[in-house]
């Protein structure tokens, strides 16, 4: 399998460090709002990109972490008068239930930030041990003049970084503008010494959580060494495949390399990089910032998580992906002509229609096949992949039209469902129609009617079935009778 790698802005293959086996690691939610839809596209990616590895044999490791302490949750927590915790763990329940709805099932481990402060502690002592952080009075911070690499991610680098980019902390007495935090010092006064407390005692201090390390003193991670310290927990200094949404490059990503590589010594941190790109809505980036975003809560009441996974991975995951209520109507649309192909591939099958012999059919439907398989090689294009499965659906309408759909070719076209459906999780739930005795009356009278060539009595049987949620497909095999 080929794929675009972020660090060397090329298409590579993808080489495990270790044969059969991948480390994966993608950046999870800070959990102190709902999530949208903007948001998910990473998780969904990641979760189809790590079942299409699995698919091919490999033992995936996927890795997301929780941020459950950050300035964004604490400033939730004093604005509705609760604590820091009970708005992290409310919000982190809010997201499983959003990734469940979406059918997300692929993260091996979840990892919360306050369950790893050991972990940061570490790793932050061992990056002032080596001359790559300094305390000033609100915390730790790395100094990105100590490390040459910086920026070779993004192609950004410190002196680009005058424009105040999101999550550069503003700290007092920071060496340089760039520089960010490590480990950050509660805003309040700090408790008396804590020397005889063991390390990564919690406290409370005026809202703010807080943990204590005899060497660093009190205080909480910053946003990017979470990351790391969990990745060396569980992968150690070096693995496969980190993701993560586009917008995350600079500098969170940056930050990553820059601590991880400096900490161990090892280069590089990551073999592959792997980034998502945003929604637009309304010709702007989807964000909460702007306001232009619509929640993963309020979109799967709305459709079907069939239909947002086939939208999302509707374009090539690099590009940026664009979001109206019309293109959700568009893919509810093809969820339901790929319903009825379901429901008439099942009412033919129990009518013996596919007792024929039509030789080559299933070989133009093995070619259509392969050419998927192909595409997901191919820096797992989902885009190319769901095209062309849609032109495998309109052939085997074509070829059941012409009584050209054999045994074969079902079960060329069932592998390829299974399998389509296994990674990306696009195939709707196949449901027998279960029917009232007086709609079957009308069907039988409606059949009547055709027989005796009345066919205006026969559509308006039609649109009183229309009306109470059934539509009828007149078939060569007869009518098959779907729910709306």
């Amino acid at each position: 399998m080929r794929v675009y790698n972020t660090l060397t802005k090329k298409v590579e293959e993808l080489k495990p460090r270790e044969a059969g086996k991948v480390q994966m690691f993608v950046c999870g939610p800070t959990v102190y709002d709902l999530i949208h839809i903007g948001n998910a596209r990473t998780f969904v990616f990641f979760d189809a990109f790590s079942k299409y590895l699995r698919s091919k044999g490999l033992a995936v490791e996927y890795l997301q972490n929780i941020t459950d302490i950050d300035d964004k949750i604490i400033t939730k927590a004093k604005t509705e008068r609760k604590s820091a915790k009970d708005i992290a763990e409310n919000y982190e329940k809010e997201f499983m239930a959003d990734m469940n709805a979406l059918g997300v099932t692929g993260v091996t481990r979840y990892a919360r930030a306050t369950d790893h402060i050991p972990q940061v502690i570490e790793q932050v002592k061992k990056l002032r041990d080596k001359g790559h952080a300094y305390q000033t009075k609100d915390g730790w911070y790395f100094d990105v003049k100590t490390f040459d690499g910086y920026g070779k991610l993004s192609g950004r680098t410190a002196e680009m970084a005058e424009d105040g980019v999101s999550r550069i902390d503003d700290g007092v007495g920071k060496r340089n503008k760039a520089d960010f935090a490590l480990w950050k010092h509660p805003n309040s006064a700090l408790p008396p010494d804590s020397s005889g407390n063991a390390n990564a005692l919690m406290r409370m201090i005026d809202g703010e959580p807080a943990w204590y390390s005899e060497e660093l003193g009190w205080g909480r991670p910053g946003w990017h060494v979470e990351d790391t310290a969990i990745t060396e927990h569980y992968f150690g200094p070096q693995y496969d495949i980190h993701g993560g949404g586009q917008d995350l490059m600079f500098p969170h990503h940056e930050a990553e390399i820059a601590q991880q590589e400096s900490a161990s010594g090892k280069a590089p941190f990551v073999n592959y990089w792997v980034h998502v790109a945003f929604l637009i809505n309304k010709g702007q980036k989807m964000a909460k910032s702007v306001g232009n975003f619509t929640t993963v809560r309020r979109l799967t009441e709305q459709y079907s998580k069939e239909i947002i996974r086939q939208y999302l991975f509707s374009a090539d995951h690099r590009s940026p992906l664009e979001y109206s209520e019309e293109i959700m109507e568009s893919f509810r649309f093809a969820q339901d002509n790929l319903k009825k192909t379901l429901r008439r591939m099942a009412v033919y099958s129990e009518r013996g229609a596919f007792n024929v012999d039509a030789p080559g059919s299933s070989d133009r439907l093995s070619a259509i096949s392969a050419e998927i398989s192909a595409a997901l090689e191919d820096n797992f294009n989902t885009a190319s992949a769901i095209g062309l499965f849609n032109s495998m659906v309109a052939l085997v309408n074509q070829l059941i039209d012409e009584k050209k759909f054999d045994a074969k070719a079902y079960d060329v076209f069932k592998s390829t469902l299974d399998s389509v459906n296994a990674v990306l999780g696009i195939i709707p739930e196949a449901r027998p129609v279960d029917v009232p005795s007086d709609i079957a009356d009308l069907m039988r009278r409606r059949e009547e009617a055709r027989a005796a060539v009345d066919w205006p009595g026969a559509d308006a049987i039609r649109k009183e079935l229309e009306s109470r949620g059934y539509t009828i497909d007149d078939t060569p095999y007869g009518p098959i009778l779907s729910e709306k």
